[in-house]
């Protein structure tokens, strides 16, 4: 059986999800904005509770959790719903960072070559992370918004997301973290007093198409956000459209168990990433990116004298990898993860990411995949 080692990409529903979903598909399938039956009634109140529930885990209040199809929904929300309040306060320049996932970088390129916004992209260095100093001095009195993911998707690298949360605090500028990698997986980052924080529940184990926005007031004010969408403004106001409890209830469920099996998840990550390198240690290659600052179940590398294509159709029957993000691993470009991080043209071209989920990978052939990559690889020079 070939391994699935690319949930950095999506994670399989856990059963009991899949569960819960088909309950509220086949049984309990009414609309949460129906008032006037008992079907209606049940998934409004299901529906008050998930969100109560996933408020908690990011520590606001209920009323502050928007219900969106995803990350990617959720960044635009937060990206471009910040944007008539900038133009409103003369505000329009916005702080983030070169390694971001194009569902961030690509709506912020709209508000720079639409809408005149100004936006700094900072280069992480070889570390792939940025630090909250380098922020700092990009700060100035019309910074609107700062937007940094939580962990990168590419190469596992926690990005101070808390630390720079408690610095601008004190200013005027708000703060966005796209935490599709690290929602549930270093949880205590997501409490600190973050503005907008993007969730998806795919990278969880819940179905694709849930996720939400976390709009944390600052005391009593609200984050100056417009919506994007129209046509009945059912969350908030903010998103429209029915909301889809079965999905939902399939997040609030994931998001259970994952709490759970917490502990033994990141122990049996870090066994995994252990077992891993070992096994790699009979080939040549490099880690990319900050291996002291990364979530334990994702890992890029590069190796030595390989093409990174030609080696995942060649290990295609073992392990199921990608080049990087999802989103755009149908491009044979260098990853612009790496590219940003400084490194060379052959590095950034041919990084391969590993990411697994304890438990699912138990019997994967670690030192089996080693013997075919070295197999593959060209003597060294001068050997």
């Amino acid at each position: 059986m070939v391994a699935y080692l690319d949930v950095a990409a999506t994670t399989r529903v856990e059963p009991r999800v899949a569960d819960v979903v088909l309950h509220w598909m086949t049984e309990d399938f009414g609309n949460a904005g129906s008032r006037t039956h008992e079907y209606g009634a049940r998934a409004k109140k299901a529906v008050q509770e998930a969100r109560a529930f996933l408020a908690g885990t990011v520590g606001v209040r209920t009323e502050e959790i928007i219900f969106t199809s995803g990350a990617t929904e959720s960044n635009n929300i937060a990206l471009l719903g910040m944007a008539p309040y900038g133009e409103k306060h003369a505000r329009k320049h916005i702080i983030t960072s070169a390694i971001e996932h194009k569902a961030v970088i690509e709506p912020l390129l709209h508000l720079q070559e639409k809408q005149g916004f100004e936006v700094d992209f900072l280069q992480p260095g070889p570390s792939g992370r940025i630090s909250t100093d380098a922020v700092l001095e990009k700060l100035r009195p019309d910074t609107l918004l700062v937007s940094l993911m939580h962990v990168n998707n590419e190469t596992g690298v926690i990005q101070p997301v808390a630390e720079l949360a408690e610095k601008l605090q004190k200013t005027a500028t708000y703060l966005h973290v796209d935490a599709a990698q690290g929602y549930g997986k270093v949880p205590e980052d997501l409490k600190a007093p973050i503005d907008l924080t993007s969730i998806s529940g795919h990278k969880i184990g819940a179905p694709k198409g849930i996720g939400a926005l976390v709009t944390r007031r600052r005391g009593w004010d609200k984050v100056p956000l417009e919506p994007i969408m129209f046509g009945g403004g059912q969350e908030r106001k903010l998103r429209p459209g029915t909301l889809p409890v079965p999905l939902i209830m399939g997040l609030y469920e994931a998001v259970k168990v994952f709490q759970e099996n917490r502990s033994r998840w990141e122990r049996d990550a870090k066994e995994m990433r252990d077992r891993l390198l070992a096994a790699l240690g009979k080939t040549r290659f490099q880690i990319n990116g900050d291996a002291d600052h990364a979530v334990p179940h994702i890992l890029n590398v590069t190796f030595d004298g390989l093409n990174a294509e030609a080696l995942i159709v060649r290990i295609k029957d073992q392990v199921a990898v990608s080049t990087g993000s999802a989103c755009t691993s149908a491009s044979y470009t260098p990853s612009h993860v790496l590219t940003a991080m400084g490194l060379p043209e052959e590095v950034a071209t041919n990084g391969l990411r590993f990411s697994w989920f304890p438990g699912q990978v138990s019997d994967f052939d670690a030192d089996g995949l080693a013997e075919t990559i070295a197999y593959m690889q060209p003597e060294a020079p001068g050997v």
